[in-house]
This record gives C-alpha cells, sequence and structure tokens, in this order.
C-alpha cells in the first residue's frame, strides 16, 4: 500500500505535467520538458537480470534502476525476434500493421508448408517515429547502436534522428572489439569494447545536451552474438561461478532462485557489460544533477536465446511461439511519477513505450496514425489499463523451429493459433506459466472466443498471412 507522501508525489507530478509548455510555448518560466532515455538490449531474457531472479548474472546497476522505479513482471516485447520489436518501439505500432514481421532480411525455407508473406523490410519513411515528434518539440536526438530497420536510405538519420552512431541494416556487430568495420562508428583504440564504446558516445551526447531536453535511444548490439565479452570480465564467472561479489549475494544458488541454468560464463559477462553501462549512464545524470528530470525505459527485443540463457519457467525462447519468445525485463523509472521498487503484474508490450512517452511528455502523437501501444500512467497510479488483450503475430519459418502463428494474451490466458495445421493451444499463465498443459479442449468457449478476438485484431490492422507453398 502506497504511503501518503508517494501519492501525494504522483499528484503533484501529474499537475506539473499537465503544465508542461505545447512546443514553441516554452519560456524561462515554464518547467523544462523531461529527458528521455530508451535502452534496449538484445536478446536478454525474461529473467537475466538478478533483481528479476538471477543468481548468476551479475546485475546491481539495472537493478538499482528496478529500485528507482517499476518493473513489469508481464512485460512483453512486441515481436519473437529483432526487427519488427524495434519497429514497433520507434513507431508505438504493432509489427502486424507496418508487416514488418521478422528479423530483417528474414529467413525463407523453400520446402516449407507455408509460404510466407511479402512484407516490408525497412521502416517505411512515411512511418512517423517517436524520435520525429520529440525533434519536433525541441528535443535533442540521438540513436547509439543497433538500428536493423534499413540501410542507408532508411536509417535514423531519416527517421528523426540528429545523431546516428553505429546504426545499419546489420543484426549484429562483425566484433565487439575494434576495429568493428561498422560504416557509421568509427573504430576506436584495437580491442576497445563494442558495449563501452557506445556507452562513452551516449555519456557524450548526454553532456553535450545537458541544458535542453534530449532524447537518447542506446539500442546495444549486446547480449546478441557473437558471443566476445572482455576477458577479464569473462574470468570472474569462470573461477567464482558467476559471483563476483559473492558475500554481498550469499544465499543465492547458483543458476538463479527459481533453477534456472544459465551457466555461459562468456555470456555472463556480456550482461554484466550492459549493466556497467546503465550503470554509467545513472552516475553521469547524477553528476550533471539531471536525473529527476530524466525518465529512464529499460527493455530486450525478444526472449533469451537458447541454450545460451535459460528462461525457466518459461517456454522456450527466442524465435518460438510460447512466452520464452516474447517475455523480456521491462523497467520504467520516471522520478516524480513511478513509485519506487514496485513491481507490476500489469501485461505490457513494446508500443507502450512510445505511447507513454508520447502522452507524459506532452509530445502526443501523429494526428490520425493509430496507436497500438497505450499509456503507462495509469499503472503508476497504481490503476488498471483499460485494454482487453496483447497480441502477436509472426508469419514466418524461423531457423529455430517456430513455425508461423499469431496469439492473443487476455487476463491470465493466452491463445496460440498455429497457421500450418490452424489448431490453437490455449494456456493459463497463472496456474501453468511454462505453458505445459494445453486447455483448448477443457475451455472450447474460451478458446473459441478468445480465437475470435484475435481474428478480428489480426483484421483491424491489416495483417498479412501466409500461403499454401504451391511450389515445393
Amino acid at each position: 500500500m502506497r504511503t501518503a507522501a508517494v501519492v501525494g508525489t504522483l499528484i503533484l507530478f501529474f499537475v506539473l505535467a499537465a503544465t508542461l509548455p505545447l512546443p514553441g510555448q516554452a519560456d524561462e518560466a515554464t518547467p523544462r520538458l523531461p529527458n528521455v532515455i530508451v535502452i534496449l538490449v538484445d536478446d536478454l531474457g525474461a529473467f537475466d537480470l538478478g533483481c528479476q531472479g538471477s543468481g548468476f548474472y551479475n546485475t546491481p546497476h539495472i537493478d538499482r534502476l528496478a529500485a528507482a522505479g517499476i518493473s513489469f513482471a508481464a512485460g512483453y516485447a512486441a515481436c519473437t525476434v529483432c526487427s519488427p520489436t524495434r519497429a514497433a518501439l520507434m513507431t508505438a505500432q504493432a509489427p502486424a500493421r507496418l508487416h514488418i514481421t521478422d528479423w530483417i532480411a528474414g529467413h525463407e525455407d523453400p520446402e516449407a508448408r507455408l509460404q510466407i508473406p511479402d512484407w516490408q523490410k525497412h521502416l517505411p519513411l512515411e512511418a512517423v517515429t517517436v524520435a520525429e515528434r520529440l525533434r519536433g518539440a525541441g528535443f535533442a536526438t540521438a540513436s547509439i547502436g543497433k538500428w536493423h530497420l534499413g540501410g542507408a536510405d532508411h536509417g535514423p538519420e531519416q527517421q528523426g534522428f540528429d545523431t546516428n552512431l553505429a546504426g545499419t541494416d546489420r543484426g549484429q556487430p562483425p566484433s565487439y572489439f575494434s576495429p568493428y568495420t561498422i560504416p557509421t562508428l568509427a573504430d576506436g583504440p584495437a580491442g576497445e569494447y563494442l558495449t563501452d564504446r557506445l556507452t562513452g558516445e551516449a555519456v557524450a551526447f548526454i553532456e553535450a545536451n545537458r541544458d535542453h531536453p534530449f532524447f537518447l535511444y542506446l539500442p546495444h548490439f549486446g547480449v546478441h552474438t557473437p558471443l566476445q565479452a572482455k576477458p577479464d570480465v569473462e574470468a570472474t564467472y569462470v573461477a567464482t561461478g558467476g559471483l563476483p561479489d559473492a558475500k554481498a549475494r550469499a544465499g543465492k544458488p547458483i543458476g538463479g532462485e527459481k533453477g534456472f541454468g544459465q551457466t555461459n560464463a562468456t555470456y555472463a559477462a556480456m550482461v554484466e557489460s550492459i549493466d556497467d553501462s546503465v550503470g554509467r549512464i545513472l552516475d553521469t545524470l547524477d553528476r550533471l544533477a539531471l536525473r529527476d528530470s530524466t525518465a529512464i525505459f529499460f527493455t530486450s527485443d525478444n526472449g533469451g536465446l537458447l541454450p545460451i540463457t535459460d528462461n525457466r519457467p518459461l517456454r522456450a525462447g527466442k524465435g518460438s511461439a510460447w512466452e520464452g519468445g516474447v517475455r523480456v525485463p521491462f523497467i520504467i523509472s520516471w522520478p516524480g511519477l513511478t513509485p519506487p521498487g514496485t513491481t507490476s503484474d500489469e501485461p505490457v508490450i513494446t508500443m507502450d513505450i512510445p505511447a507513454t512517452i508520447l502522452e507524459l511528455t506532452g509530445v502526443g502523437g501523429e494526428p490520425g496514425a493509430p496507436l497500438d501501444g497505450v499509456s503507462l500512467a495509469p499503472v503508476f497510479r497504481g490503476e488498471s489499463l483499460d485494454r482487453h488483450a496483447l497480441h502477436w503475430h509472426y508469419p514466418h519459418y524461423h531457423p529455430g523451429g517456430a513455425a508461423p502463428h499469431s496469439a492473443i494474451r487476455a487476463a491470465d490466458w493466452r491463445l496460440v493459433h498455429f497457421s500450418e495445421d490452424g489448431h490453437d493451444e490455449l494456456y493459463n499463465l497463472r496456474d501453468d506459466p511454462g505453458e505445459q498443459s494445453d486447455r483448448a479442449a477443457a475451455e472450447p468457449a474460451r478458446a473459441a472466443g478468445m480465437r475470435r478476438d484475435l481474428d478480428a485484431w489480426l483484421e483491424e490492422v491489416g495483417a498479412q498471412f501466409p500461403t499454401v507453398n504451391l511450389g515445393r
């Protein structure tokens, strides 16, 4: 139960938020618009953080971020692979609406039962991004890290960012050590680590824009393959079983509180470098007295990659139809708005991040452009969202084994529809988070109702569907 002081703080924030100036109306007497930082980690699993139960990965700085804000136990990526989630994060629109439904440039199997649709392989220039909206309101904007939404003609510079460092059409770096051979990032000293370099560039951007509002998008390449970590950090996991600060973390069994099989020392060291990055960002904001005026969002683009990490009790991982493919860390720290150290069970999804930013900065979305995300402000106030369900659509085959499917989550129930044979699977996530007991046969009315809702949503957003592969 919240204290009166916290409730009073929340009320005060919303009073102040309502007085934020519209673009072009700011003067010295009006409050400054908040800074916004979005940190997107690549392939980070739902339980790859200390604050979410891992006893193997060392993440004290991300844990500190969580302690300063709200963590969502039912946080979801917009897709089971990366590019669609990135497009959703930029636009607040569902990948199915954008027709960006696979990682770019995707995977084709000529022997598959179904032929995948002719989907969009870059973020269209006519799609209005959160960066474009914020830049139009006077924010300095920077994308520092992985883009993976199109090549030189469809890069961050064409989508509202003043600065683009390291963003290209590539989905992974050739190397995490300099020379990187990334066209939009000058090589550093030999052996420089990419995660550290991107963080240094982010710190420089914050310092250069300390006197006016900024939007920093920091999409790390880590912890995506190739698995390459700083040798000294990796050595601590090899030597100590992943607990460099064993005394402080006493009592946490190796592999996590929930019995995870997280054992890869290289991956653990890559996670720790991401954590160090978050620590440097937080320390910079503190040093510049900007922390209280800066909102920070932290999440991942899809579930953890198996067998590199372990998403249990969730079923499967990246590229799959089940929870392990789309459940991700989801942390928001907005001083004065998010009650510190709280956890919410409200199901939330990638598109909610830009929708929340656009509402609470007062900038608003592009007139006439549909938003599939919703502002999370009610959750910050302790209320539930007025939303019936979350949806996913993946009309593709994934090298990891996934076949075309769509899914819907409503309350505690999740239904997955498989396109090849048309069958549905229904799970109660409260009782069965690992999706082991299919309830479709036992709950035919519920399954049919959720399937109707899913089909209606797919029609509403204009989703593309696979067709029979006549050439196999």
